[in-house]
């Protein structure tokens, strides 16, 4: 599975942050845009709320910039779209570009947590109840897309994060389409993800050039070719939705859920297969850096219904046991 870890700051990737500078992100102004502005309930941290979404630091989709603003292109189902957030005091305000502009604007309470609830979580261990306690911005993202999600997750199947990270730039540059939005928006260098149809017709060679195995093309192909069917997922409880997408062979428990994670925001949507996270969780509870799935799982029972927010907690926390193996090797099949 893909490595949890930032090769050099051994930080929490997936359960970390991603940095958002201090400011109050100014308006790009454009007479195209939609703009909207959202005061949420309660605190919203957008490097936490929104990091889950960024496929590391050079990720094509996702920006930040130095005034505050976060920046995110996505294919929704209007079509491509660029949206803008910044927090300004206890308010968001956000606009957007592109066919898809109008469901992004109307999506922007579910993609920063508004249909979280983190007054239902009760931390049963010291350490989780500091990391909670340490973040009360945190919030779980919701973002509709499943495709979106789904696709990078296969990449980074049974690889490093590096691998998988520089396989997800090399495609969406190659056979996404830069952002929409005015000139100081084509200035990021922003890209869309290919639609489902463009993600069918990638030849061999390419998948072969970017790194990506025949086993995981497999996989993202059988996907794209029932997108409308996987896309629905996004409106379904847990079991329906962990359900719809394990019918596509090559899609597990692992990569279902963490596809779940952003796009329906499950805040039980656990982690199960993965090569780090059970022996993660293991260590910071009960000191047992060997931990299994099934020592995980009894270990986050007393979180039933929020055990991937205990777990995300657990890795922002980053009580993690010293390395005693090597690091697993990069590869690139595209050099061969």
């Amino acid at each position: 599975m893909a490595g949890r870890f930032d090769p050099l700051t051994r930080t929490a990737v997936r359960g970390g942050r991603t940095h958002v500078p201090a400011g109050q992100g100014r308006a790009v102004g454009s007479g195209a845009a939609k703009a909207r502005v959202w005061t949420p309930e309660g605190p919203v941290d957008l490097g936490l709320t929104l990091g889950p979404l960024r496929r590391g630091p050079a990720d094509p989709t996702f920006r930040t910039t130095p005034d505050g603003s976060v920046w995110k292109a996505s294919q929704t189902p209007q079509g491509p779209a660029t949206l803008r957030v910044a927090a300004a005091g206890s308010a968001i305000h956000a606009e957007a570009w592109g066919p898809g502009a109008d469901w992004m604007i109307e999506q922007l309470p579910a993609l920063l947590g508004a249909g979280d609830d983190p007054a239902a979580f009760v931390p049963r261990h010291r350490l989780v109840h500091a990391s909670h306690r340490r973040r009360p911005g945190l919030r779980l993202t919701r973002t509709g897309m499943v495709l979106e999600s789904l696709i990078p997750v296969i990449l980074e199947q049974k690889v490093t994060t590096d691998e998988a990270y520089r396989a997800w730039r090399r495609l969406v540059r190659q056979y996404g389409e830069p952002a929409p939005g005015p000139e100081p928006v084509r200035a990021l260098d922003l890209y869309v993800m290919p639609t489902a149809p463009t993600w069918a017709k990638i030849p061999s060679w390419d998948w072969h050039k970017a790194g990506v195995d025949a086993k995981r093309s497999s996989t993202i192909l059988r996907a794209v070719r029932v997108a409308p069917r996987l896309e629905e997922a996004a409106a379904m409880e847990l079991p329906r939705a962990t359900a719809r997408l394990e019918a596509v062979p090559g899609i597990g428990p692992w990569t279902s859920a963490e596809t779940l994670q952003r796009s329906n925001g499950d805040p039980d949507a656990v982690t199960t297969g993965d090569l780090h996270l059970p022996g993660i969780v293991g260590y910071a509870l009960a000191g047992d850096r060997d931990a299994d799935d099934a020592v995980m799982l009894e270990l986050l029972a007393p979180y039933a219904g929020q055990r991937h927010r205990a777990a995300r907690l657990i890795l922002l926390a980053g009580h993690t046991p010293p390395r005693r193996t090597p690091r697993m090797p990069r590869g690139d099949i595209g050099r061969l």
